[in-house]
């Protein structure tokens, strides 16, 4: 696949993304504890993960985080997706050539250890640990969203293909195709 081809395919992939953080940031929020959230846009990131690669799933991820919080937040909450994404992130890419575990199960992962990245983010930006309390409503908020997010983007692998997509994996460079 052309260098173009690759840019274009993830410039795509992040607008798409940061259309579902938008939409998903007027859906109204579970006022009990702060930061519970469906993910819709980790839908791209899991699908970017598992049909295109590591790095830019990485750059679709960042991007969106980045995106969002100057369109529709502030430097607070884009730490605490960062250092959620960042974690959940490295989790998938451990997680995903595990054979038996499929891109649902991943994103479980993903969704549980997005929730534990920001809350570890806050308890040090606010300089306690009672916030940690927190986790034991959204580990299992982040295991629900993350098998939903899970299912939607394990159908999209399987029925959205990625033209050469099995070459994006190792082609790093352009190969002066079009």
């Amino acid at each position: 696949m052309s260098k173009n081809k690759r840019i274009a395919y993830r410039g795509c992939l992040l607008a798409l993304a940061l259309v579902l953080s938008y939409l998903e940031s007027l859906i109204p929020v579970f006022y009990g504890v702060p930061g519970i959230r469906l993910g819709l846009a980790n839908i791209v990131t899991v699908y970017t993960l598992y049909r295109l690669s590591a790095a830019d799933a990485c750059f679709v991820s960042a991007g969106r985080i980045l995106l969002s919080a100057l369109l529709f937040g502030n430097v607070v909450t884009m730490i605490y997706s960062l250092a959620g994404a960042a974690l959940s992130l490295g989790v998938m890419l451990l997680a995903r050539p595990i054979p038996k575990l499929s891109a649902m199960g991943v994103s479980v992962l993903g969704g549980v250890f997005h929730n534990i990245g920001q809350v570890v983010a806050a308890a040090f930006l606010l300089e306690t640990g009672g916030i940690l309390t927190f986790l034991s409503v959204l580990l299992p908020v982040g295991a629900v969203a993350g098998a939903v997010v899970g299912v939607v983007a394990a159908i999209l692998i399987r029925r959205v293909p990625i033209e050469d997509a099995p070459d994006m994996r190792d082609d790093n460079k352009d190969d002066g195709s079009t």
